[in-house]
């Protein structure tokens, strides 16, 4: 599940098997990319819709959160909230500014398994359980900021988990078709399938959880 601004120029979308895989940095999420410091006043506006949208989704869930809506509860015009978030789709991914980052950096930076020093399937199994567990705790807010089907697979926040995840294979794997693979795996991860298995199929978490540890250990080779 995760969100605007998420890949940086340094991570490549597809590299091919030749090509080293340079281990990402801490990537920039929430600004617009003609817009990486806002000045403090526009700091406190964005803060201040922010703040209202995240109220309006507590009260009426994600489905009451419209532009419209989120001006009015943040006492300002309609076209401020268009010019800072472009539409709802932005202003619904920018709220999950917090838990990408905090991922971002868990799996960047943090301790391991997560993070870096532990071996590389260990990572991708907690990095799997890290994203099914973290997307169904704002699972109403994944649904409603994904992006259309014709930019669903190529959005930066996705684009971003499908590197790391293309990382840890080329390491596991290195004569695979490791870009292949990792959106197979990602493809199990994604926020439609986890609500409709959890919710509408009544899959618990631990069944899910068990599933990606199934399928890691099949596509890797590696055994249970």
């Amino acid at each position: 599940m995760l969100y605007a601004g998420f890949m940086s120029a340094d991570l490549p979308l597809f590299p091919q098997p030749q090509e080293p895989l340079d281990t990402p940095r801490l990537l920039e999420v929430g600004s617009a990319p003609d817009e990486p410091c806002l000045r403090a006043d526009a700091a406190r506006n964005r803060a201040r819709l922010l703040e209202a949208a995240a109220e309006l989704i507590a009260e009426h869930g994600a489905a009451g959160v419209t532009m419209e809506a989120v001006a009015a509860a943040a006492g300002v015009g309609k076209g401020t909230v268009f010019r800072r978030f472009g539409d709802r789709t932005g202003l619904l991914t920018a709220l999950l500014d917090h838990s990408a980052r905090k991922l971002q950096a868990d799996f960047l930076g943090g301790p391991p398994p997560l993070g870096p020093g532990a071996p590389p399937v260990e990572r991708l199994h907690a990095f799997g359980r890290a994203v099914l567990y973290r997307t169904a705790e704002q699972l109403d807010l994944h649904l409603a900021a994904q992006p259309e089907p014709t930019r669903r697979f190529s959005h930066p926040a996705r684009r971003g988990l499908h590197t790391h995840v293309t990382m840890l294979l080329r390491q596991i794997l290195p004569d695979a078709d490791c870009d292949l693979l990792a959106q197979t795996l990602m493809a199990y991860l994604d926020p439609a399938l986890i609500n409709h298995l959890n919710r509408q199929c009544g899959m618990p978490m631990e069944r899910l959880e068990n599933g990606w540890t199934d399928l890691v250990a099949r596509v890797t080779s590696t055994g249970t």
